[in-house]
């Protein structure tokens, strides 16, 4: 692209921003969501359900769980590595990137525009910062993880490998594949995380290709399992970095992270039918003005 994205001035190192408080992490997730609104709304274009249901797991991610170093991107490799599979959900992402440092606030309005570095899913040839491979093609992203994880043992580095998942996307058999690969390699390094909301584009995950007893297959290719609330912070935050303090990590675990499809607004929450339908529609202007109001804030376009 010929485009040129500038970076904020800074000479901090490490995360811009860590919030160590759940009543500060909770602010952030609410910010994050009104970010998501408004950049769907202004490309009218996007998915709303998933991102806005996933905005608790990426806050805590990226300012508290994660050691990240937002302005040395490029070039640091000691550091966590993050890949979003289920692409989709792309907006929750780009605004927690840029909330932390990545790349200006101001980019955010530029949601799947022409020539924007936002794309409708992150896309590696855009060099967005923070983003490493292009994802969306459901299915996919737990065996780069493994890759990736197999690289950072061969260069003896110890940072951990996050992929985000969702449930539905688990009904893929190459999310089993490299499920079973992980284990395999007992590669502890990686800490898959999958959203689940029981909801994909098309209903349900329990009606259109169920996937219980969901715990006992992860268990049963070798993984660690655990639970947790998606929606909240404390239970996040405990579960996430519980897991990182293991003395014992030699086999991968997966966090099973129950959520709400479009959770924060509540007639995006809604029920079936109408909660599948937010899946992949963006809110209209009147829609993200009511929505902004529930979220705190009545300001539509500005970020």
């Amino acid at each position: 692209m010929s485009k040129e994205l500038k970076l904020y001035p800074t000479s901090r190192k490490g995360v811009l921003l860590e919030l160590a408080g759940t009543d500060d992490l909770q602010e952030m997730a609410r910010q994050v969501r009104r970010d998501i609104i408004r950049m769907l709304a202004m490309a009218n274009s996007g998915h709303t359900g998933g991102s806005l249901g996933m905005a608790d797991v990426f806050t805590a991610l990226y300012f508290r769980v994660m050691e990240h170093d937002p302005h040395n991107f490029w070039n640091n490799h000691d550091k966590d590595l993050l890949f979003l599979s289920n692409g989709h959900i792309a907006p929750v992402w780009y605004s927690v990137l840029a909330r932390s440092g990545y790349f200006p606030l101001d980019e955010l309005n530029s949601l799947r525009q022409v020539n924007s570095f936002l794309q409708g899913h992150p896309a590696s040839e855009s060099k967005l910062p923070g983003i490493r491979i292009a994802s969306g093609s459901l299915g996919q992203g737990l065996s780069v993880a493994v890759g990736a994880a197999l690289g950072l043992r061969l260069d003896s580095k110890n940072g951990d490998v996050f992929c985000l998942m969702g449930d539905g996307e688990c009904q893929e058999g190459q999310i089993w594949e490299a499920a079973m690969s992980a284990s395999h390699f007992r590669l502890g390094s990686i800490i898959g995380i999958v959203d689940c909301n029981n909801l994909q584009i098309d209903g349900e995950v329990s009606d259109i290709m169920g996937v219980e007893p969901f715990a006992d297959k992860w268990r049963s290719f070798g993984w660690n399992v655990c639970t947790c609330d998606g929606h909240d912070i404390e239970s996040i935050v405990s579960t996430l970095e519980t897991i990182k303090a293991s003395s014992d990590r030699n086999m991968p675990t997966v966090v099973l992270a129950t959520t709400i499809m479009g959770k924060g607004v509540p007639f995006f929450e809604g029920s079936m039918p109408d909660r599948s339908n937010w899946h992949g529609k963006p809110p209209s202007k009147d829609d993200a003005i009511k929505a902004l109001a529930i979220l705190g804030e009545t300001v539509f376009g500005d970020f």
